[in-house]
């Protein structure tokens, strides 16, 4: 007897074909229906019209379809995952400023918010909190301005901050001491905090242990100015406090502006042209490789040929070293070197004693270093973060992984 091929799920229902100007719409991208009927209901209960994508593929064409003022976003998808649509909704000027909350079944709420969502609900969601996630969402369209707290004591400083960040919709509120920023929060709130690290005699930093204490405060996005290097105390504060704050590390101009657009949900749009070509410049996946110089450390001749091959194409400069200690020496060679690819299993020295002898150099201590192994055993990640590398990609590489990395560590 023949097998009958499985039923296809009838597409639901919603309100695509309904939808006036001024209807508050909020876009669903769910593939469990059980779930996704709990959070029609309640849309339909707090007055917004819902639209549904039950993949992550057509969950992107929706956003950039209908523009909805919210999305509810599963991690789990079919097609893309939630992780990588929410990177291209970030990545799209016409849909960066939706805000995005995240649904998961995992807690990777830290993850979330450091991309720019505005939630992260932990399943199973009861419908209070969702119903809170409403809530917030109302307020989020509602308040036509948003407030930015800055903790800035140098007036050229604050000029610099406010030429990128201040606006028409945007309240910015400048504090020149830790005490009046931490009571100014205690009686108020706002979306975005800004410090500048040279703040108070270079003690801005500090101020991320008082939001780190308070439940609250830890929730608002925190962007650090910094023009240069961090110190090992700050960085100290920077690891603990980042488990519980989203907080971001910017040196450029261009940085500060794209990560206050992100947390403030700004229209690019709605920018001064000069403001969108610099987003331009930070979005432009390709101009971030133009010139950079990355010392590759490989002893498999194949792989750093192949390697080479890719980088090169990408107009990135090369220097392959074959053993950890010939890395050491290139890397006197060229100080000018913006990031280390380094092999761990090398003859004469390996990649984990290379990377702790160039962690042992201070003028190094910032430089990013991606760990590369063949074996993909549990525990090699610790061991090489433990070692200082900045992160790991296992062999064989896959390079659309390998330049999603690159870009990471060489905005910073």
């Amino acid at each position: 007897s023949q097998i009958a091929p499985p039923a296809t799920p009838q597409p639901i229902e919603d309100d695509r074909d309904n939808l006036q100007p001024n209807d508050r719409t909020v876009l669903i991208i769910e593939d469990d229906r059980t779930f996704s009927k709990v959070v029609t209901d309640l849309a339909q209960e707090q007055q917004f019209k819902y639209l549904i994508a039950e993949d992550g593929k057509v969950g992107l064409e929706m956003a950039e379809q209908y523009k909805p003022n919210a999305i509810f976003l599963d991690i789990g998808l079919p097609q893309l995952d939630g992780w990588t649509v929410m990177e291209r909704l970030k990545d799209n000027p016409d849909t960066r400023h939706i805000p995005v909350h995240f649904m998961s079944g995992h807690e990777q709420s830290m993850d979330a918010k450091k991309m720019g969502a505005i939630g992260y609900l932990r399943k199973p969601v009861n419908v209070e909190q969702l119903g809170a996630a409403f809530k917030d969402i109302e307020r989020f369209i509602d308040d036509s301005v948003k407030n930015v707290l800055i903790l800035v004591d140098n007036e050229a400083h604050q000029q610099h901050i406010v030429s990128l960040v201040g606006g028409d919709d945007i309240q910015t509120t400048f504090f020149a001491t830790k005490a009046e920023a931490l009571e100014h929060l205690k009686n108020g709130t706002c979306e975005c905090i800004i410090i500048d690290v040279e703040a108070e005699n270079a003690t801005g930093v500090e101020l991320l242990t008082q939001l780190y204490k308070e439940e609250r405060l830890s929730k608002i996005p925190v962007i650090l100015q910094a023009e240069r290097d961090l110190n090992d105390s700050e960085q100290d504060i920077l690891q603990q406090v980042s488990r519980n704050i989203a907080v971001k590390t910017v040196k450029s101009p261009e940085r500060l502006l794209d990560e206050a657009t992100l947390f403030l949900h700004q229209i690019e749009a709605d920018l001064p042209e000069e403001k969108q070509k610099m987003l331009r410049v930070v979005h432009d996946k390709e101009a971030i490789f133009k010139g950079k110089k990355v010392l590759l450390a490989d002893d498999d001749i194949r792989n750093t040929f192949a390697l080479m091959t890719v980088l090169e194409e990408k107009d990135m400069e090369v220097v392959v070293a074959n053993n950890g200690i010939e890395a050491l020496e290139f890397l006197d060679e060229h100080p000018d070197v913006a990031i280390i690819l380094m092999d761990i299993m090398m003859p004469e020295m390996d990649g984990y004693e290379a990377i702790q002898k160039i962690r042992a150099q201070p003028r190094y201590r910032q430089l990013p270093i991606l760990a590369l192994t063949a074996k993909a055993m549990k525990g090699d990640k610790a061991k090489c973060i433990e070692a200082g590398a900045s992160d790991y990609l296992a062999k064989p590489l896959e390079v659309d992984k390998l330049f999603s990395m690159l870009r990471v560590w060489l905005y910073r």
